[in-house]
């Protein structure tokens, strides 16, 4: 029994080159991918990079409880608003039970921003005057005809349909020398006074307020003939500020494409909208639809607005959903829907008849919000935050190594190998996560990579210890470092499994900042363990080979006088049994 343990111990020990070589080609690996992907530094959180952080407090004063669903809801709805400003670091979350956190970056107005996210959400049923595609798809050419648009159609830009159940269809854009005629038709129409119309209770488009119709309609023309909604700047802006009895111009996107709209004031508004839902259509084989149900006042207006719809043709016969500006749908309309009911279908997906009925349903926030505080981070005190933290590092990390030097000598270039490693892929991985899960790197998080220094060096502590009690009890230093390794092993594995639960508990019982601190420390406990296997146990074999080590120098840290061992262990004899001669 005692043979093939030694052979398979022996074998372990022949092969620490391949554990070295490991790690290595995963940092040469992960190095070369960071290179790569261009993100070479950790995306910095708005403590470090600067910015503004607002502070919302939510008010159940619009019939709405103050639960999870709506909090959640309200934390898409702002989610979605702050990134129509062109802000892709953005961060909207919840904290505790009534508050919501909202995260901009710097390089974004902090004024507007306020506005956008400080303010209920906007949802209307406006009818579509004009429409047509920008960008690449409007460079496209289509045989005109006679008139104010040309007869070939091109895709509507959202799932529309016909009557109370809605089907997907196509509407004429104009041309570049036809819009203009296009779209003035189309004002002059939307100027012609109705006698049952209003801007608050018409369902028929109904002219601008305005001393001189001809300058408005001239500027509107100008907005719609200019608009580019491929350009994100522009299509942010489009329609901001425009009032419900206003005539306006808005985006909307469909396969990629982006469309811009001529919209006729607000015929209904989203909160006339008593409930919608997404639901399988199967006996029709119509896939899924969204349903809605207007409230009395609601139904009504539906019912105007889609009787003068159906007399027009396309796309006047559309109505656009308009959410803050964009364009969510805009269904064709054949007849006057009327029951308070609607149906929209046209090849919808389930998430998208999801996402649409959510928008119909909570177009406006189920809350109203009260800004609790607004707190602007410059970036030149985010750099002094930075330094300040770094500079922390630095001189735990140089008391660390200082302490290492004096009491493990020769040791000390183990651990300070080890903690090189550790360090370089860190920062490689918070580099790559930044791009990859949206990391930030916070002042939070940059104290817990400084903690995770001692976590580190307290690993690399416990196997020098256990080499060192093997060695007092008399053995060299080869077995010594093996015979140390399991009983080490072990008390690494507790003690990170403590702190990685630590850090797992806290992150998911924390938000905000507290969670940057809890997801460093527990990524930088991880790569304690993988550290600790994969290169200081294998590189300690390794030098354990060395005569420096081996024979137990001053200046190793490892001498056995110092150390106050024992005489070497020495297999003893039994005597041999004494034999009586025979007479």
């Amino acid at each position: 029994m005692a043979a093939p343990k030694r052979g398979r111990s022996a074998s372990a020990q022949s092969k620490p080159g391949r554990a070295l070589a490991l790690i290595l080609i995963a940092i040469v690996a992960l190095t070369g991918g960071m290179f790569l992907s261009g993100h070479t530094t950790p995306r910095l959180g708005i403590d470090l990079a600067g910015g503004t952080s607002i502070t919302l407090e939510a008010k159940a004063d619009q019939g709405s409880a103050i639960n999870k669903a709506n909090m959640d809801t309200a934390v898409e709805i702002m989610n979605r608003r702050v990134n129509g400003l062109g802000v892709s670091e953005a961060e909207v979350q919840t904290q505790g039970d009534r508050n919501i956190i909202v995260n901009i970056p710097k390089g974004t107005n902090s004024r507007e921003a306020r506005d956008q996210v400080g303010t209920t959400a906007k949802l209307y049923f406006r009818p579509v005057l004009a429409q047509e595609a920008t960008g690449a798809a409007a460079a496209t050419p289509s045989p005109s005809a006679s008139g104010s648009s040309t007869a070939s159609p091109s895709p509507s830009p959202s799932k529309s349909g016909t009557g109370e159940k809605a089907t997907s269809s196509s509407s004429p854009s104009a041309t570049a020398t036809s819009q203009g005629r296009a779209v003035t038709d189309a004002l002059k129409a939307d100027a012609t006074p109705s006698a049952s119309a209003s801007a608050s209770s018409s369902a028929a488009p109904s002219a601008p307020a305005s001393t001189a119709p001809s300058a408005a309609q001239a500027k509107l023309q100008a907005q719609y003939t200019a608009l580019d909604c491929s350009k994100k700047a522009q299509r942010t802006t489009a329609g901001h500020g425009a009032k419900p009895s206003d005539t306006t111009v808005g985006c909307g996107e469909n396969s990629g494409v982006w469309y811009k709209y001529l919209l006729g004031p607000a015929a209904v508004a989203g909160t006339e909208v008593k409930k919608a839902q997404a639901v399988f259509d199967t006996q029709t084989a119509a896939g899924w639809q969204v349903t809605m149900t207007f409230n009395s006042k609601g139904a009504k207006k539906f019912a105007d607005i889609t009787g003068q719809l159906a007399k027009n043709t396309q796309p006047q016969n559309e109505f656009g959903i308009v959410l803050d500006g964009q364009v969510v749908s805009s269904p064709t309309v054949s007849t006057s829907i009327t029951g308070g009911s609607a149906q929209i279908s046209g090849s919808f997906t389930q998430d998208e008849a999801q996402n649409l009925a959510n928008m119909l349903s909570y177009g406006a926030l189920p809350l109203s919000f009260k800004e609790q505080s607004v707190t602007t981070v410059t970036a030149a005190l985010g750099g002094d935050q930075l330094h300040a933290g770094l500079l922390a590092g630095a001189i735990g990390l140089f008391l660390v190594v200082i302490y290492l030097v004096a009491y493990y000598r020769g040791l000390s270039v183990v651990a300070m190998a080890s903690l090189l490693v550790s360090g370089i892929l860190t920062y490689v991985l918070m580099a790559l996560l930044g791009p990859a899960i949206g990391f930030a790197l916070n002042l939070p998080a940059v104290c817990g990579a400084i903690v995770a220094i001692g976590i580190t060096a307290d690993s690399f502590i416990v196997y020098f210890e256990r080499i060192r009690d093997e060695i007092r009890e008399g053995r060299s230093l080869r077995p010594a470092v093996e015979r140390a390794w399991p009983r080490a092993r072990r008390t690494i594995l507790v003690s990170d499994f403590v702190s990685f639960l630590a850090a797992a508990v806290l992150f998911i019982v924390t938000v905000g900042k507290v969670q940057g601190f809890a997801f460093t420390l527990g990524l930088t406990t991880v790569l304690d363990v993988v550290v600790v296997f994969f290169f200081t146990k294998p590189l300690m074999t390794l030098l354990a080979r060395r005569k420096f080590f081996a024979s137990g120098s001053k200046w190793s840290g490892l001498d056995p006088k110092s150390l106050g061992a024992k005489p070497p262990l020495r297999r003893t004899r039994r005597p041999a049994p004494a034999h009586t001669k025979e007479a």
